[in-house]
């Protein structure tokens, strides 16, 4: 068994995305990350599934995984027949891996530095927004998806947060990320996803 524990609205949506994609079954557990305090109102072991108390993480079987990416590769090798994770062997995994990674070591950071305003230190271990934003838009415009023509779950957790970024102003619009967008907002499956994450209300 599957349980997604997730919040309405926030970053556990790429991966309520990815399993609308796989089109497995799974139950949604509801965590509330917006509460007055740092915890938000959720079970008092959540601290045994994720140790920060926040969301995406999974509980497969009893056992919990959690970080976006470590989830994603989690699921696309449990369940390869989708055709969404490259598995081992196939020249694609290097960058699928790197590209998940990419995500939140690189991208997510770029862009937190850019909506809080924080000078850009080069002694980081990521580039600046500029330089960031640079890289992908060197990427997708040579290419359909971040792995060629090949949809996987890097455009769900990099491409989705990419989206998320244009929506809150924080990455600015452009032809080659509007036409990227746009693909990603044809897929069936982030509509479902949509739908099931809208029919989720906080308590």
């Amino acid at each position: 068994m599957l349980t997604l524990y997730h919040a309405p609205r926030s970053r556990s949506f790429r991966i309520l995305w990815l399993l609308e994609e796989l089109g497995v079954p799974y139950d949604t557990e509801m965590v509330s990350i917006r509460g007055h305090d740092s915890t938000g109102h959720m079970p008092a072991d959540y601290i045994d599934i994720h140790p920060h108390r926040k969301v995406p993480a999974l509980v497969h079987d009893g056992v919990p995984v959690f970080e976006t990416p470590a989830i994603a590769v989690y699921l696309t090798d449990l369940f390869p027949q989708a055709g969404l994770g490259p598995v081992v062997g196939d020249p694609q995994r290097g960058p699928y891996l790197t590209w998940l990674a990419y995500s939140t070591g690189v991208f997510e950071p770029a862009m937190v530095e850019r909506a809080f305003k924080t000078p850009h230190q080069a002694a980081l271990g990521w580039g600046s927004a500029d330089e960031v934003e640079e890289v992908l838009t060197r990427v997708l415009q040579a290419r359909t998806y971040f792995l060629g023509d090949r949809f996987s779950a890097v455009d769900i957790v990099l491409g989705g947060s990419l989206q998320y970024m244009m929506r809150m102003k924080i990455v600015p619009e452009s032809p080659v990320f509007n036409a990227y967008v746009e693909r990603l907002g044809e897929r069936p499956a982030m509509h479902r996803a949509l739908q099931r994450d809208g029919d989720i209300e906080e308590s």
